[in-house]
């Protein structure tokens, strides 16, 4: 099996020596895994691949399934539990699973079209992705398995610190007011803490035909924190080339109807956010920290039209 080399130099790039490693007994693994659970993989994947190998399956009763391998680490095994926590309630059910080699087996969804690609509008494939969180959305267990958005967020430290007290490629106006944003919404304890998905755009959304027209989520991250910070990831997804943001303030505005958030701390929290996705950005090496930024100035104009108490 020859991974492509877009993925193997992402995964060289994240996971560095470990992932070089993961990479040369990439055969092996593969052929374990249809070993210990008695499938097929269907190669070569039909499927996007990004920061993970994944690909459908057929196990030896006929059952349709996805199998999914990932360099072991701490976001695979958060992704397994909020899988096992959601128990298919509004996302995919997990059928088998081998933490100690980032192996994942989950029922393969039918007719699995993502949401970026139905004929919806975007107001109802909005609307739909918001069904899906009202569905996975549970208070956050106790326990520490997951990490906080106050985890995520220490990323900002670590731009910091990689660059001698600065903020590097990241102008330190942005960096200042992403952390004073981050400590202020953290700090106010009161906000209700939940399980979220972590990454829920249009691609992360298939369609289901269990029993009646559907959606269900995959690959979540597993993040706790308030219910503001879960829409982050499709405000972004699927804008269009021009509009981008009329396009956000839209649902932006059908997000907080439908789900009862609050307008000003949403914004705030996507603001924080894109700026922390760019410090990603440096710290990974990968992706693109000027569109990055770009966003966090939409979010910046966004709060700025809001009316002043």
């Amino acid at each position: 099996m020859q991974i492509p080399e877009h993925l193997s130099e992402t995964i060289k790039s994240v996971h560095g020596e470990k992932g070089e490693l993961w990479l040369a007994d990439f055969d092996q693994l593969l052929l374990q895994c249809e070993e210990q659970w008695g499938m097929t993989v269907e190669l070569p994947s039909p499927f996007t691949l990004s920061f993970n190998f994944v690909a459908p399956g057929v196990l030896r009763d006929g059952t349709a399934a996805v199998l999914k391998l990932c360099v072991p680490c701490r976001e695979f095994r958060t992704e397994l539990a909020a899988l096992r926590l959601y128990d298919g309630r509004g996302a995919v059910r997990v059928l088998a699973a081998d933490e100690e080699r980032g192996a994942l087996l989950i029922e393969r969804v039918s007719p699995g079209m993502m949401l970026a690609e139905s004929e919806l509008g975007d107001d109802d494939r909005t609307l739909a992705a918001a069904e899906v969180m009202r569905r996975i959305y549970v208070p956050a267990p106790d326990g520490g398995e997951f990490p906080s958005v106050a985890d995520w967020a220490a990323g900002l430290g670590r731009l910091r610190q990689r660059h001698g007290g600065g903020t590097g490629p990241l102008p330190e106006r942005v960096v200042s007011r992403a952390e004073a944003v981050f400590d202020r919404l953290l700090g106010e304890r009161s906000r209700m803490q939940l399980l979220l998905h972590g990454d829920l755009h249009h691609g992360n959304i298939l369609s289901s035909g269990d029993g009646q027209p559907g959606w269900l989520a995959i690959d979540p991250k597993g993040v706790v924190g308030e219910a503001e910070y879960g829409t982050i990831p499709l405000l972004l997804n699927q804008l269009p080339p021009k509009g981008q943001l009329d396009v956000i303030r839209r649902r932006v505005e059908l997000l907080c109807g439908a789900l009862g958030l609050d307008h000003a701390r949403l914004l705030a929290w996507g603001f924080a956010h894109a700026v922390l996705s760019a410090a990603w950005c440096d710290e990974d090496g990968v992706g693109d920290i000027d569109g990055t930024l770009k966003v966090a100035y939409w979010f910046e104009e966004l709060l700025a039209e809001l009316p002043t108490s």
